[in-house]
């Protein structure tokens, strides 16, 4: 007989193993029931890890002691940061990962985490009692009982699958659906809605023509995600390349819309409007010629490529002539066609903050299911909502971040006050406080906050305070230290920067947006002392105090911003329990915060349909 577990995570996708890793490793007997143990954290789509907003999520990840980066960073094929053209705000780490190598390190980690059990099964029921989630069955008829539950079913539920005019019930390509849970979560009173995603075909290698295509190589110094020492960067990168469609292309498609899936009116849910198929390009940009797509190799010891780009659920063999038309595609071969998939979501605004559900206690969603799309916010879901059904079993205090915080914060205050009505993506515009939330500061940020709560190990957090420690050390010297002008000129000449008359602080010189770090090591002894010092992090202390510097006014103003927002979080509405008393409250407002019940004013003046005079009728009521 299984024994009573304190969590049952169902799901081994980005968000069920970081669910139940967290959750184990905070103490927590832990249940993983996932459909196939071969499969765990398995890259559906495309075969990377990062990109913009998402490469910041992933190192949040890793700050507050989750597996993601560290996965990642064992099975990178290619690394590139993104936008390093643009300011600090905006870098984002993107990585090329082995795709079996990545599931395989998965389940490597998860056999090897204490507390934490693994069974191959079908969940297909929860067990509900009094409103309280006690357990689940199974499809075989096992009963299995916990004291909270997380849900992360990705793409599984009712999950449909469509190529052109084929119809296939799963959750993936050659994975069976999960029925019957869908219905009697339903039935307990939650708003089901259906999404649709999809993927591209997948290309043998032997067929692509590389030498006429524009070859995209990494970074020719490598970084990695995790902030952890024991990772290394990658060393034998391989190349992705680059190609386009064209007219020919664009009209060999259209030849098949009339059995498409997406335009005869048999998928009728909402797509991903930032990762569209290739036909729904061509209708919504019906005015260009030609768009770029990427062949992305999908391990180092496999001929198979990802069309990152070509999106599909047409007939497979439109897709494939369409194929045929591109530069370096003209004797292609697929291992398989693309398709399309719909599957069940829940509405989010249906959450606490904490990712357990407001009708059913100590049950937890988290990942697609509550309508989002990518394997680095599913993940992200995934460690928030192991970390709070966690502390619920221990009747801890709840962890939440805000939104000034983390990129994890934005998400999932987003989820819970605006819901969606689209698969939701995560991007750098929809935080308020991008300067404070880079990719380089998220350890700073999350690290002490994760290991107060006990999820992040002594070794994390020693390495954290030792680049802490050497991070103010090298940042109170260039504040308090000054330069003289004949040491620093020469330099400053050769940068055609303004020349100085007298002995300024190496702070003010860094404000410069020409001049950094790395330029001054060399003419002071002592940064350069600091330097040598320093064994590990040396280059991201270095950079990170380069930016902290130069950027120090948007810094500021965004933490005064940040501050005045917390003032509002303060003010608790939870003393409310029905807005419709407030006839001064538009009707629309009233109706949302009695379905969302906003815990504070802050979240309640996010609420689309909330305006600000109907927060301001509020902080009357409250004496504020």
């Amino acid at each position: 007989m299984l024994p009573k577990y304190d969590v049952i995570v169902v799901g081994g996708g980005h968000a069920g193993n970081e669910a139940a890793a967290a959750a184990a490793n905070m103490g927590s007997k832990t249940l993983l029931i996932t459909m196939d143990m071969t499969k765990f954290g398995q890259m559906s789509c495309n075969p990377a890890i990062g990109g913009v907003a998402k490469g910041q999520i992933v190192r949040e990840i890793d700050a507050l002691g989750g597996y993601s980066a560290i996965v990642t960073d064992k099975t990178t094929i290619q690394f590139r940061m993104l936008n390093k053209s643009k300011g600090p705000a905006m870098w984002s780490p993107r990585a090329q990962c082995d795709r079996m190598q990545f599931s395989i390190e998965w389940r490597k980690i998860l056999e090897n985490i204490n507390n934490l059990d693994l069974w191959q099964d079908t969940v297909s029921e929860l067990i509900i009692d009094n409103k309280t989630v006690i357990g689940v069955k199974t499809v075989i008829g096992i009963k299995i009982f916990s004291k909270t539950v997380i849900l992360t079913n990705g793409t599984f539920l009712n999950g449909l699958i469509h190529v052109g005019r084929g119809k296939i019930k799963g959750g993936r390509v050659s994975e069976p659906e999960s029925k019957n849970l869908s219905d009697q979560i339903k039935k307990l009173g939650f708003n089901v809605g259906r999404m649709k995603t999809g993927t591209s075909a997948r290309l043998d290698g032997r067929s692509i023509n590389f030498k006429i295509l524009t070859e995209q190589k990494g970074d020719e110094k490598p970084e990695k995600f995790s902030f952890l020492k024991e990772t290394k960067a990658v060393k034998n990168q391989k190349s992705c390349y680059i190609t386009y469609t064209n007219q020919n292309v664009h009209n060999t498609l259209k030849t098949g819309f009339n059995d498409s899936p997406l335009f005869n009116g048999t998928i009728q849910s909402i797509g991903p409007r930032y990762c569209p198929s290739i036909e729904d390009k061509l209708v919504t940009f019906a005015d260009k010629n030609q768009h770029q797509l990427f062949l992305e190799p999908e391990g180092l010891n496999t001929n198979e490529y990802y069309i990152n780009g070509y999106s599909s659920s047409l007939e497979w063999d439109i897709q494939l002539k369409g194929m045929k038309k591109i530069k370096g595609l003209e004797n292609v071969k697929i291992f398989r066609p693309g398709y399309a998939i719909e599957y069940d979501y829940f509405d989010p605004t249906q959450l606490k903050n904490t990712l357990e559900t407001k009708l059913i206690n100590n049950l937890y969603f988290a990942g697609q299911i509550n309508g989002t799309t990518g394997y680095e916010e599913a993940a992200a879901q995934g460690l928030i909502a192991g970390i709070n059904a966690n502390l619920k079993v221990n009747n801890k205090k709840n962890f939440v971040l805000k939104r000034n915080e983390a990129y994890i914060g934005v998400l999932i205050d987003d989820l819970i006050t605006k819901g969606v009505n689209e698969p939701y993506r995560m991007f750098t515009s929809r935080a308020e406080y991008r300067i404070l939330l880079r990719q380089d500061n998220a350890d700073f940020r999350l690290t002490q906050k994760g290991y107060e709560i006990g999820i992040v190990k002594q070794n994390r957090y020693n390495q954290y305070k030792y680049k802490k420690e050497y991070f103010d050390k090298v940042y109170n010297y260039c504040k308090k230290t000054s330069i003289k002008a004949k040491i620093i000129n020469p330099l400053l000449k050769k940068l055609n920067s303004s020349e100085l008359k007298q002995s300024v602080k190496i702070y003010d010189i860094l404000l410069r947006p020409h001049i950094n770090i790395f330029d001054l090591i060399n003419i002071d002894n002592k940064l350069k002392d600091i330097y040598n010092e320093i064994k590990n992090f040396k280059n991201e202390i270095f950079e990170g105090v380069d930016i902290e510097i130069k950027y120090s006014g948007y810094i500021n103003r965004e933490k005064l911003v940040a501050e005045k927002i917390k003032r509002l979080e303060n003010i608790s509405l939870k003393s409310i329990k029905n807005y419709d008393k407030f006839n001064s409250i538009s009707i629309e407002a009233r109706q949302k915060l009695n379905k969302i019940k906003p815990d504070n004013i802050a979240q309640a003046s996010r609420i689309s349909g909330v305006s600000p005079s109907d927060i301001n009728i509020l902080l009357v009521y409250l004496g504020r």
